[in-house]
């Protein structure tokens, strides 16, 4: 656990001297204040224009969820975000250290390969959960007006779903970075791969019905979705927990070959 908790601290250190990082969780913290308030007001608006409808022509329409709607396009466009933001973020998580020669002391040092990766992984997790600290205090904001009962279970499925899309890119782009020494390509290979997970049922649409079913569940989006309306399924426990699983192995692996190459 020494070990691991060095490397985790070195790797949280290195973060918070990185530019990277501050550009990272700058631009995702401006990004995702703005779309929560244009969400929020337009919403809002919608609500409204209905009430009045409502009032002038009669009728009994069921009332519009605002929380849950906010809750639900709001973290849409948090796993968007994540999409493009996070690549950046693993870009440099063993390519820089490759080409700065670095890796090579670290390796060398009484650490395995399983507390290398499982070190870096969980500060570059610690580093999401505090990018994402500002966005609960807007859900909560939210939430503590609502009345009659504020849909608090969506909230913490929404997040517990965007953690798990957030971990399993970080496992992917992690084992992307250990196999370059450029981190622009490594992030343009996290890049394409977390985007062919996005897009892979499309198509699935006009194949066969197995064929569909299967390319749906390969969806990292899919899955997701049902976290934002506050649906925590075990499918989608088991296929986030798969790929996060996968992604460490690789790394593992990846970095179990340097030695041999170096031996």
């Amino acid at each position: 656990m020494r070990s691991l908790y060095a490397v985790y601290r070195k790797e949280m250190s290195h973060y918070f001297v990185s530019p990277i990082a501050y550009i990272i969780i700058g631009l995702f913290l401006i990004l995702s204040g703005y779309f929560f308030m244009a969400f929020l007001g337009e919403i809002i608006r919608s609500a409204m224009q209905q009430g009045l409808e409502e009032m002038q022509y009669g009728g009994g329409a069921q009332a519009m969820d605002v929380p849950g709607l906010v809750i639900r396009y709001y973290f849409g466009l948090l796993g968007t975000l994540f999409l493009f933001l996070l690549p950046m973020l693993t870009m440099g998580v063993y390519s820089e250290e490759r080409k700065r020669g670095t890796m090579e002391l670290l390796m060398t040092s009484p650490i395995t390969d399983l507390q290398i990766v499982l070190g870096k992984f969980l500060a570059s997790i610690s580093l999401v959960a505090i990018m994402l600290l500002p966005s609960a205090a807007y859900q909560i904001f939210m939430l503590s007006k609502t009345e009659p009962s504020p849909p608090w279970r969506v909230l913490l499925a929404a997040y517990i779903g965007l953690m798990l899309l957030g971990s399993s890119v970080l496992a992917i782009g992690s084992f992307l970075s250990s196999v370059t020494e450029n981190q622009l390509i490594a992030a343009v290979l996290t890049f394409s791969a977390i985007l062919m997970l996005w897009v892979i049922d499309i198509g699935g649409q006009n194949a066969s019905s197995f064929v569909g079913s299967l390319l749906g569940y390969l969806s990292i989006i899919r899955h997701y979705d049902d976290f934002t309306r506050g649906v925590i399924d075990t499918s989608g426990l088991i296929y986030y927990g798969s790929l996060i699983f996968l992604g460490i192995f690789l790394t593992v692996r990846s970095l179990d070959s340097m030695r041999w190459r170096r031996a």
